[in-house]
């Protein structure tokens, strides 16, 4: 138990050489944040593994890459000037300074977030919070977006784009927070952020090669991904909400328990829409009404009561299935619904938080004092909510395409910063010509649609998969008359040229 009170003598809370700069922190608060860091860096390959998942085999490995790679990426920018830009005592309204730089005086001294963890224990645990957000908003770069840019774009996004919606959202001297706005873990930040840049990435990048023909089979290739990806995600989750209460006590609790229920009734829901439309329960649509229910929660977990996270979860597992059409409305090829389920998801949760938000609840940390929503009769906070959310949407969308636009000039003259992979790169897949690695032991299995008979020559060139099957079966299905489809794999053996050559017959491990 921490028995002395912190003095305010020092920026990084005191020498550590003459004093004992733990006695102002409780350890079981330290150990729960450290496990709570730990739980949402768990979810960054768990977005990679998602998303892998939902792509084509081709290119699987490449979306694991990016989310891994943002971890480095952000790690960096929030160590130099991130955490400075969003977190420094002296911030301003909208965007904080320098004084951080490089973890200037982060140390012991009490957290712009709590008094109850020290500067650099939150700095570490926000600094996940902005490395999940861009691992999110990347996926947009699925099947026909090169790496480097994409890099450099993490890089400056954070700093434009992230850092200035963190600092007026959770800083105490952001205009939204004291404008009474509730944001209790990301809805803005994280959610209609990363999922209103990714609208944007789609845009800039234009639709996939085939995209609106039967060249492209949209079918996930490995639901087994998916679902590793969202019990990663799920798990993650208690440390993403409960964590952000800051300490151990019974709102942390109380948010574990709304996320649990509005991720399960989310995918339960979700379930049901795909049942009424098709007749077949999916698992890909019970994993995606699970990560809505999650990020529909997230805004409004420490604030409201566990009952509340029932219509949550109902209303977010509708609201973004649903939302998954507004691509073909507004001719964007957002291939992973990223925007459908975190920027619909964020707004849907950041709304219905006016409605649930209850001051006795946010009181359970013995320490945070709100007029509450709808529950409490605080009408004015849906204008609130909706104020927030609106200036997060725009300021993301809005500098998201502006940072785009500039690399794509950029990439004009200098190739290497080209945004888009070309056709042929595409069709050989973003793994082959961005990573020369590849998601499985052998590079791509070919089946083609008209049977052969046996004994029949193969084609040398390349097809795409145009199958109504999941092309990550890799049988031999029987024709109906004799012949077989067969089924050819790349080696991972070239010849002379360079080239790798193609065998038949089923998948080949090296």
């Amino acid at each position: 138990m921490a028995t002395v009170e912190y003095n305010g003598t020092a920026p990084t809370g005191g020498d550590s050489l003459r004093d004992d700069l733990n006695v102002y922190y409780q350890s079981g608060d330290i150990a729960w944040m450290l496990t709570s860091t730990a739980l949402v860096l768990l979810m960054i390959p768990g977005v990679g593994f998602f998303y892998s998942g939902l792509a084509r085999r081709k290119s699987a490995l490449s979306l694991i890459w990016l989310s891994i790679m943002s971890v480095g990426v952000v790690s960096f920018q929030w160590f130099f000037w991130g955490y400075s830009l969003a977190f420094s005592h002296s911030a301003g309204f909208f965007i904080g300074n320098l004084e951080n730089i490089g973890f200037r005086n982060v140390l012991a001294a009490p957290s712009v977030g709590s008094s109850k963890i020290p500067d650099l224990l939150f700095a570490i645990y926000q600094g996940m919070f902005a490395c999940i957000t861009v691992a999110l908003a990347v996926g947009a770069v699925a099947e026909r977006g090169r790496m480097l840019p994409c890099v450099v774009f993490m890089f400056i996004w954070t700093t434009v784009v992230y850092d200035p919606i963190a600092c007026w959202t959770w800083n105490s001297s952001g205009w939204a927070f004291n404008m009474g706005g509730l944001d209790f873990a990301g809805g803005t930040p994280v959610h209609i952020a990363s999922g209103t840049a990714a609208l944007a990435y789609s845009y800039a990048l234009g639709k996939r090669a085939g995209h609106g023909t039967q060249a492209l089979n949209f079918r996930p290739h490995n639901v087994t991904h998916i679902v590793i990806g969202t019990v990663f995600l799920w798990v993650g989750w208690f440390g993403f909400n409960a964590g952000s209460a800051l300490s151990a006590n019974l709102r942390a609790i109380m948010a574990a328990v709304v996320t649990n229920i509005a991720a399960g009734v989310g995918g339960i829901t979700w379930c049901l829409v795909d049942y009424r439309l098709e007749g077949k329960f999916s698992t890909v649509g019970f994993c995606s009404g699970v990560v809505a229910g999650l990020v529909a929660i997230t805004p409004a977990s420490g604030y409201v009561p566990a009952w509340s996270a029932v219509p949550f979860g109902i209303i977010a597992g509708i609201g973004c299935n649903f939302a998954t059409q507004l691509k073909y409305w507004i001719s964007a090829d957002d291939a992973l619904d990223i925007f459908a389920v975190h920027g619909i998801g964020g707004l849907i949760g950041n709304v219905l938080t006016a409605f649930f938000a209850a001051d006795y609840i946010a009181h359970l940390d013995g320490v945070t004092e709100i007029e509450g929503g709808w529950l409490n009769q605080n009408w004015k906070q849906l204008g609130y909510q909706l104020a927030d959310s609106a200036a997060g949407m725009g300021w993301s969308f809005v500098l998201s395409m502006l940072i785009l636009y500039v690399l794509n000039i950029i990439g004009g003259f200098w190739p290497a910063m080209r945004l888009r992979a070309s056709a042929q790169e595409q069709e050989l897949g973003i793994d082959d010509v961005e990573l020369g690695e590849f998601a499985y032991d052998y590079v791509e299995v070919i089946r083609e649609v008209k049977p052969q008979t046996v004994g029949e020559e193969y084609d040398d060139d390349v097809v795409e998969v145009q199958s109504q099957r999941s092309h990550s079966q890799a049988t031999m299905i029987p024709a109906e008359k004799g012949g077989s489809y067969p089924m050819r794999a790349l080696s991972r053996e070239s010849g002379g040229d360079g080239r790798a050559r193609y065998e038949g017959g089923v998948g080949i491990a090296s």
